[in-house]
């Protein structure tokens, strides 16, 4: 645990320019802009006792001297490094300056199998491949004129792939999409999933990062980069930083403050407040609100969409390790259900964590909720009867067994976010705008970043920049972010034929 950790807020109310709600990438990043402004009069809240938020890890299975491995719960990729003449992804830069250990994921290194063991359907990727290709294209016209965003299903149709052919393809379009964006193609916006891709930019101002991703196998865990650079401006003892401590209110009824209570009945009253709590508590109410949020902002936070990613982790013994020992990953076709504990990573590699004998399988949307609300041993028995489909039914049990539930943990709801399709950017930047002196910075309020770690480092540095300077400014140069009252998502032909037929929604 964190030195820091051990420091509880307890008592009255305290009083701060600016609380930091959170202590995850967004609420570090917004606290360090802060402090490069020289506005140091903060604090910063989590409920964890460590700084990171959802990049989170645990001790996991043993080596031959009995001592624990460390494996990732949360984020375990720098995704995206980065381009030649091009910028440097800026999580890859911090990887890089606390000598984070990583590994190149080749998705190269996959074997594929069904229910009756190995069978080869890699040709299947290169015709999604094919597909995505020409959909990619498609979205820059539909960008570009200004057409109806539609799910990305429909642009991967008009391109030719039809996945409802076989549970071959169903489990290729797995491996090639709903593992990145925790929902399938039918529930994902082909405009916005084409923007997060690492392959373009929304503004096309400057190339993407480069399209290599980086394992995480560091045994101080992923989250030491968070954790180290907050100490670059925190104190190992510092009073700011008040972890173990659970929000339940935020009033930002008053027109010069913001209230925050705790749950032990602490107070804080801040001139201004940054909320970087996941998209999944502000769905689900697991903070009060006062007053309760606008129509309008209610919309921006529901209509984005929140997802879980399941990583469930098994130590075999390594001595007998049934499964190709030069491969990266596996890909399983269910003959029945589409996205049945379908992707399979050995972590047993050079590089990783060597011998280890751990694998690791990961489950998306309906199936994690599933395996979620379930008990390990339901989970565990189901995950050995579709490996011994695989490998055969000589292969030995797990000697350990363990997976985090991130769809109930009260204070993530979820793992990352995800654009729905016909989701506006309107909306999306109403979840994004302030409500008075409260602000909000996290993953899933970028628009061109979200459900990637970058894109709450960059949230949380915009937001703490416009305080930092709206601060030192003594107020002459605050400005509130931009919001809807009404979203309108009709065409202007459709418009002009409302206004002059005098149609309503029963005509329609």
């Amino acid at each position: 645990m964190d030195q820091a950790a051990q420091k509880e807020f307890k008592g009255s109310c305290r009083k701060t320019s600016v609380a930091v709600l959170g202590a995850g990438m967004a609420g570090i990043a917004a606290a360090q802009s802060l402090t490069n402004i020289s506005v140091t009069d903060f604090v910063i809240v989590d409920v964890n006792p460590h700084i990171g938020g959802r990049v989170k890890h645990a001790n996991f299975g043993t080596d031959s001297n009995g001592y624990p491995y460390t494996v990732e719960l949360g984020a375990s990729w720098v995704q995206g490094l980065g381009s030649t003449n091009g910028p440097e992804n800026p999580i890859w830069l911090l990887a890089q300056k606390y000598n984070l250990t990583t590994t190149y994921s080749n998705l190269s290194s996959v074997i594929t199998y069904d229910h009756n063991g190995e069978n080869d359907y890699t040709n299947l990727f290169n015709e999604y491949d094919n597909a995505y290709s020409l959909l990619e294209r498609d979205t820059d016209l539909m960008m570009s004129q200004g057409h109806q965003d539609r799910a990305f299903r429909v642009g991967l149709s008009l391109a030719g792939w039809k996945p409802k052919k076989s549970m071959l393809h169903q489990a290729s379009e797995f491996w090639k999409f709903d593992w990145e964006y925790s929902h399938s193609p039918d529930q994902t916006s082909q405009t916005f999933a084409v923007v997060v891709s690492s392959r373009r930019n929304y503004n096309r101002s400057f190339h993407r990062f480069s399209n290599a991703n980086n394992y995480v196998s560091d045994s101080r865990g992923y989250n030491t980069i968070i954790r180290d650079e907050a100490f670059t401006f925190l104190n190992m003892d510092d009073n700011r930083l008040l972890l173990n401590t659970n929000v339940t209110d935020i009033d930002y009824s008053a027109r010069d403050f913001v209230t925050i209570t705790t749950k032990d009945r602490g107070c804080i009253t801040a001139s201004y407040a940054i909320c970087t709590f996941s998209l999944g508590v502000l769905q689900n109410g697991a903070v009060n609100f006062v007053p309760p949020f606008p129509r309008w902002k209610q919309e921006g936070i529901e209509g984005m969409q929140m997802g879980t990613f399941t990583k469930i982790f098994l130590q075999f013994p390594p001595d007998k390790q049934f499964w190709d020992p030069n491969t990266q990953f596996f890909l399983y076709a269910d003959p029945v259900e589409r996205g049945r504990y379908p992707v399979w990573q050995s972590l047993s590699l050079p590089g990783v964590l060597n011998k280890s004998g751990i694998l690791v399988v990961m489950i998306v949307g309906p199936q994690s909720y599933q395996a979620e609300s379930q008990p390990d041993e339901v989970t565990q028995a189901q995950i050995m009867a579709i490996l011994k489909s695989m490998f055969g039914d000589h292969i030995p049990d797990p000697i350990d067994f363990m997976y985090p539930r991130w769809s109930r943990e009260p204070w993530a709801y979820g793992s990352y976010s995800n654009w729905p399709p016909g989701m506006s950017v309107e909306t999306h930047q109403n979840l994004r705008a302030n409500l008075g002196r409260l602000y909000f910075a996290g993953e899933a309020t970028s628009a061109e970043y979200f459900a990637f770690l970058q894109g709450a480092f960059y949230e949380g540095k915009y937001v703490g920049q416009k305080l930092g300077q709206c601060i030192m400014s003594n107020g002459s140069e605050c400005e509130d972010e931009a919001h809807y009252d009404t979203v309108y998502g009709c065409t202007k032909e459709l418009e002009s034929l409302i206004t002059k037929n005098g149609w309503g929604i029963a005509d329609l």
